[in-house]
């Protein structure tokens, strides 16, 4: 397979990354980043915090010397809502309850209102 000159820079040139984005995976790692971007862009929008898009690309000899394997990862970290929380207390045996242990218990009753007129 030749390359094609038209999209091949010239000896001592530098090809554009975006070129290698679009080539790679026949584009489809360009627009796997193009989707994990809106993705993340609407997270961080939504959630008012930030996010995180990595590439990584391997780059390994294929053995031949001449031919080289190119892989890439995207890992996409956006930002979630908070998990609610809730109020436990430690009893001294280490059990988690909703009740503070510290806290003596009222001898609550119910109270029947008779001052009160109907009208």
């Amino acid at each position: 397979m030749t390359d094609d000159p038209e999209t091949t820079p010239a000896a001592g040139t530098v090809k554009p990354f975006a070129q290698f984005l679009q080539e790679q995976r026949n584009g489809n790692l360009h627009s796997e980043l193009s989707e994990k971007l809106q993705e993340l862009v609407a997270a961080v929008i939504e959630h008012d915090k930030g996010g995180t898009l990595t590439l990584t690309v391997s780059v390994k000899p294929a053995g031949n010397g001449i031919n080289l394997v190119v892989s890439d990862d995207v890992k996409c970290k956006a930002p979630e809502a908070d998990r609610p929380v809730a109020l436990f207390y430690a009893d001294s045996a280490g059990n988690l309850s909703r009740r503070d242990p510290r806290q003596p218990e009222l001898p609550l009753r119910e109270i029947n209102d008779t001052s009160r007129k109907a009208g």
